[in-house]
């Protein structure tokens, strides 16, 4: 179990902040901290992936990417496996299961299509949960804006390729990848609230390593074993899973999953960013006006989380 937050009604008066109010609201914004971090790694991280897609294929890449982030979790967590219901394994299981597929469908999407609408698409999936979960008008109406944001990357984006000239298959594989997002952000949720620490985190990516290796194995064969691949692989691993996901569950600890959902809509903004820094790609107006509807979207549900729950 995550351990319970502080609260300001069980501190003696003597050791209140001078100003309990600006506390509070840094415990709140900590959270959107950590998922946006999460993002900028995982960025960089899909830049390396690049690296490999030649040597290993999409599949290998996937490989690669969980095995050698479970060994890492399983290094540094050492978990437990006694001690746990029926029921906690279950979640950890479709929380591997989520991230399999997730990991899986993305990189055969980014095999056929372009990697900004590829995230475009994939963005979706946690769209719909926002809005699907969301009992309040307002993250609808954010949610809605997001999307209008992220319709505009799709269209722009990527060199001006839209949705139209996509192949059909890759289109849908993100799609896929979407919804097994939603998933992951569900199972990432329930799986911080049942395990200590990242335990549950480096069992799930276990079960997610053991689904994806027969497909990596059958796709790239011993090039998988190559040093200069496995070296690219480990590099992968760390910036696209154990950081991000990490991160990811000690804000899905403090953070409601309908604001983490919406808060991933940045993924296009950032990798957009990424692209105009590092790859000294051009944006026009409308995708930096894309980009800002986006991040207004993201801190408008960010700032109406912190209001139905105020300090």
């Amino acid at each position: 179990m995550p351990a319970p937050s502080a609260s300001p009604t069980t501190t003696p008066a003597a050791a209140l902040p001078a100003d309990p109010s600006a506390d509070g609201a840094r415990s709140r914004f900590g959270p959107v901290a950590l998922v946006i971090s999460a993002g900028i790694s995982v960025q960089f991280g899909a830049a390396l992936a690049v690296m490999i897609m030649p040597r290993a294929g999409a599949a290998g890449v996937v490989t690669l990417r969980l095995a050698a982030a479970a060994i890492v979790l399983l290094l540094l967590c050492r978990p437990k496996v006694r001690g746990y219901t029926r029921s906690d394994w279950g979640t950890v299981a479709a929380f591997g299961v989520a991230m399999a597929g997730m990991n899986g469908l993305f990189y055969q999407a980014i095999d056929r299509i372009p990697l900004g609408p590829a995230v475009t698409l994939e963005v979706l999936g946690p769209l719909a949960l926002s809005v699907v979960v969301s009992r309040r008008l307002v993250n609808f109406l954010w949610a809605g804006l997001a999307l209008v944001g992220v319709a505009l990357l799709s269209g722009h984006g990527g060199g001006g390729l839209g949705f139209g000239s996509l192949d059909p298959l890759g289109a849908a594989f993100a799609l896929g990848a979407g919804a097994m997002w939603a998933a992951y952000i569900v199972f990432s949720a329930r799986t911080g609230r049942r395990f200590p620490q990242a335990d549950g985190l480096a069992l799930a990516m276990a079960a997610a390593a053991v689904l994806s290796l027969p497909l990596g194995v059958y796709e790239a064969g011993s090039d998988l074993l190559v040093p200069s691949t496995l070296a690219l692989g480990v590099g992968v691993a760390v910036l696209s899973s154990v950081l991000p996901y990490t991160l990811e569950l000690l804000a899905l600890r403090r953070m409601p999953a309908p604001t983490f959902a919406i808060l991933m809509s940045l993924e296009p903004a950032i990798a957009a960013t990424a692209g105009f820094l590092v790859l000294n790609q051009a944006m026009s107006a409308l995708d930096a006006l894309a980009i800002a509807l986006v991040i207004a979207a993201s801190m408008g549900a960010v700032r109406s989380q912190i209001r139905k729950h105020p300090a």
